[in-house]
């Protein structure tokens, strides 16, 4: 088991060191912006069960969706076209994932 570990790190390393990209930068930077983005989706739905202004809010939850992926974007080199692609399709499914969630908190909340 630990040989397979040995050989997994090598190869994520590897990759990192082709693409010009540290795993351990980009898992951390992941990690931190899911547990932000979610943090926030619950505030925007707290302030839309109060009647309050979600739009700052909306933007700082799209701003840590993002965060990852910019890294990728800005710090990647040599990354294959379809990388972009998925990150361009992340980035779309992201738009319509809090937009979803917001329509629906505020249809629950109106029908109350």
């Amino acid at each position: 088991m630990e040989e397979y570990y040995e050989q997994f790190t090598e190869w994520l390393t590897s990759l990192g060191e082709e693409h010009n990209v540290d795993p351990l930068t980009l898992g951390s930077l992941y990690l931190i912006s899911k547990l932000s983005f979610f943090t926030l989706l619950g505030f925007v739905i707290k302030n839309l069960r109060a009647k309050k202004p979600v739009t700052l809010l909306i933007l700082f939850a799209g701003l840590c969706f993002s965060i990852p992926y910019t890294y990728i974007i800005i710090a990647g080199r040599n990354i294959s076209v379809w990388i972009y692609i998925f990150i361009a399709a992340l980035f779309i499914y992201g738009i319509y994932s809090i937009w979803r969630t917001v329509k629906t908190k505020r249809e629950q909340l109106d029908a109350l």
